[in-house]
């Protein structure tokens, strides 16, 4: 059972207030850092990047107890993710106890709670000085510096990827706007009647019935009636019937 595969590096800002409601103290703004420095501890740094630098570390025996202690069931990775939101949450808060002037506060925890009516996690932290609050800003400022890259440079090809995209439909709506255009043209062109094989037939029956071929067809039988017999062709009656002969036949 570890962290390394159910815990991503969190950032974020809480709420802050004085556990002594009369302390006249000014108070700063805090921003906080989850993370998993291995995979048998989960780290949380809380820090105003001034004179109050917190840190809690906690190992897997010690969140499977508060598991146990605040009694959230499901499995290793939904207390995980329940304990993270709690953290996130608009409730979550950092709690100051007293304060040495110039110091700032004394102790401080990390009271947070998923949503109303589901149970509150609450974790002690432990002040950082000297070398070891200005190594943890330190760490701090460099993760969350990683984690704007990441977003900025997923930003920036998001951001090419709609470009392209842009560039894709603007292609796509031009070509449509072509081929609406030369549907529009064509449909403004004055429409051909098709003519079918019955109007071709009767096209043709009238073309043969026409005046003028009737004349010519008139004139054709005119010719054939008065044509002339040959001489050697007609009979001669002289009284008798001529038979013809076979040179006439040949």
């Amino acid at each position: 059972m570890g962290l390394e595969v159910h815990l991503e590096p969190v950032f974020g800002q809480l709420t802050v207030e004085w556990a002594d409601m009369g302390s006249a103290l000014p108070l700063r703004q805090y921003l906080f850092h989850i993370h998993a420095p291995d995979s048998l501890h989960l780290g949380i740094r809380v820090t105003d990047f001034h004179s109050n630098t917190w840190e809690a570390l906690r190992s897997v025996s010690q969140l499977e107890d508060m598991q146990d202690s605040i009694g959230i069931g499901g499995t290793w990775s939904e207390f995980i993710d329940y304990l993270v939101m709690s953290i996130k949450s608009e409730d979550a808060k950092l709690v100051l106890e007293g304060h040495s002037t110039s110091e700032g506060a004394a102790a401080a925890k990390l009271v947070g709670q998923k949503s109303k009516g589901m149970p509150k996690i609450s974790i002690a932290l432990t002040k950082l000085v000297g070398s070891g609050a200005t190594e943890a800003i330190a760490n701090l400022s460099l993760q969350l510096f990683k984690e704007f890259k990441g977003i900025n440079q997923s930003y920036v090809e998001e951001r090419e990827r709609c470009m392209q995209l842009s560039k894709v439909v603007s292609a796509e709506k031009e070509r449509n706007g072509s081929i609406q255009s030369q549907l529009e043209q064509y449909s403004k062109r004055p429409k051909i009647q098709r003519i079918g094989s019955s109007d071709i037939a009767g096209f043709s029956n009238g073309a043969q019935n026409s005046p003028e071929k009737q004349a010519t067809r008139d004139a054709k039988s005119t010719k054939v009636v008065n044509r002339v017999v040959p001489a050697y062709r007609r009979a001669k009656v002289r009284g008798a019937v001529l038979q013809d002969t076979e040179d006439e036949h040949k």
